[in-house]
């Protein structure tokens, strides 16, 4: 793929403009990294409001209707729905189940689960098994 990058004072923000004669495995990709939010997001932790960087997200899951925010040490809560929050918290993030989403960044291991599952351990303990519907998607992340 060619790259050209043109600075000039009278961009006042960045423009991106790909030309190409079909949409490609790799347009695709440099289409997500152009879309990438990556920004900080609010969450409660007791009485206060935090802001968390999605790199200190580890898993974002719903629990008994409300959506709970899984850092290093901390539980979080948000009054997002999971679709909010995969929005804005990036590509670095994959929906396992239809109440959770991962930090791909954070995989500790995978293991064998019940039905065809994959038991899926995150390095700061937390665990929830991929479900069959999003198993393809996982696996082809994993190369298996």
């Amino acid at each position: 793929m060619k790259v050209n990058i043109e600075i000039a004072p009278q961009y006042k923000e960045p423009y991106a403009v790909i030309y190409a004669s079909m949409v490609t495995e790799e347009v695709q990709h440099v289409i997500n990294l152009l879309h990438e939010k990556d920004s900080p997001i609010t969450a409660r932790l007791e009485d206060k409001i935090v802001i968390l960087q999605p790199s200190e997200v580890y898993m974002v899951r719903i629990e008994n209707g409300d959506t709970v925010i899984y850092s290093e040490s901390h539980r979080y809560y948000s009054r997002k729905r999971l679709y909010e929050l995969a929005d804005q918290l990036g590509n670095q993030f994959m929906q396992i189940s239809k109440s959770t989403l991962v930090n791909l960044a954070y995989l500790g291991n995978v293991e064998a689960g019940f039905s065809g599952t994959l038991l899926l351990k995150l390095k700061n303990g937390c665990k929830d098994y991929v479900s069959r519907k999003y198993l393809p998607e996982f696996k082809k992340y994993l190369g298996i």
